[in-house]
């Protein structure tokens, strides 16, 4: 299960990195690391309760896997004016992401670089704006797994039978 970037350091950190792949709309950032710990500690983790004995902090289960993924996605209002075509856009970011578990840990990034052009687009939720965002970004998700060269086929070493006489 693929994580979320929720802290604003965390998309600084991985924006300061130049883009892995580009398409027409969008662009991915990578950088191998975990997400940041955070800075403000709860108030209950030192102190002693009156209630009783202080309950063990339970870490997130996002901190426990250092060799996690964790998505961050960027769809700004100025390319996506309206709220059902960012939550569509960002619903096929997360869907295109969860489908590939072989992508290498560390904190990814999509945002969205250009509007889709309202002309061919007019409704903001429809079939081919979905099919659309859907091909571009599993097109740019398949230039960033890993690739994998056939292996030849096994030559046998067995030598030819004599010419019988």
């Amino acid at each position: 299960m693929i994580g979320r970037i929720v802290r604003s350091a965390d998309f600084e950190r991985v924006l300061g990195r130049p883009s892995r792949v580009r398409s027409p709309h969008f662009a991915v950032h990578h950088l191998s690391a975990s997400p940041s710990l955070p800075a403000k500690v709860l108030s209950t983790d030192a102190a002693k309760l009156s209630t009783g004995d202080a309950q063990e902090a339970h870490s997130p289960v996002d901190e426990a896997r250092p060799d996690g993924q964790w998505l961050g996605v960027i769809v700004p209002k100025r390319h996506a004016r309206r709220s059902v075509t960012r939550s569509l856009l960002k619903r096929q970011i997360r869907a295109a992401f969860a489908d590939q578990p072989q992508l290498p840990p560390g904190l990814w990034v999509v945002r969205l670089r250009t509007p889709f052009d309202r002309k061919l687009f007019p409704s903001a939720a429809s079939d081919a704006l979905r099919a659309a965002a859907r091909a571009e970004l599993s097109q740019l998700v398949g230039r960033l797994l890993p690739k994998t060269t056939p292996t030849p086929p096994a030559v046998s070493a067995a030598a030819p039978a004599a010419a019988q006489p």
